[in-house]
């Protein structure tokens, strides 16, 4: 059997410690082990940040100053590694324009628009149950 990402790969990335080996057979992709890089995506996600931009970027495009505006407490550092990421994994686009002053937008793609639909529907259980889990953290604290 062949790996389902390429019929020439025949070693993949165990994203727990870095190191590659070769795999005698290949399993279905399965976040849970070690040595799948469908586990390297999920990771991305463990990125807060990384959630924050997919959901602003929803609506459509946004310059770099706009976006960092609405996710906000966010560094200019930390967005541009954030969307440099997102691009690599090609969840983001960057389109840059030849104007004066140069112009720069980010777009999800097609991929990053299958990842806006859970991560927004993670957004709206956040907020509806906010007051919910704050109240559960008090109680547990006082336990504490």
């Amino acid at each position: 059997m062949t790996a389902p990402w390429s019929s020439s790969v025949d070693s993949h990335l165990n994203v727990t410690n870095e190191r590659m080996w070769p795999m005698s057979q290949y399993l279905e992709w399965n976040v849970n082990t070690a040595t799948w890089p469908s586990r390297t995506s999920l990771a991305r996600m463990d990125n807060k940040w990384t959630a924050m931009a997919v959901i602003a970027l929803g609506p459509g495009a946004m310059r770099f100053g706009d976006l960092r505006t609405l996710v906000e407490g966010v560094s200019a550092k930390v967005l541009t590694e954030t969307l440099r990421d997102l691009e690599r994994d090609g969840l983001v686009v960057r389109h840059v324009y030849a104007e004066v002053p140069r112009r720069v937008e980010y777009e999800l793609t097609a991929l990053g628009r299958t990842l806006h639909t859970p991560l927004e529907a993670l957004s709206r259980w956040a907020e509806e149950h906010a007051e919910e889990v704050l109240a559960a953290r008090e109680s547990y604290d006082a336990r504490s």
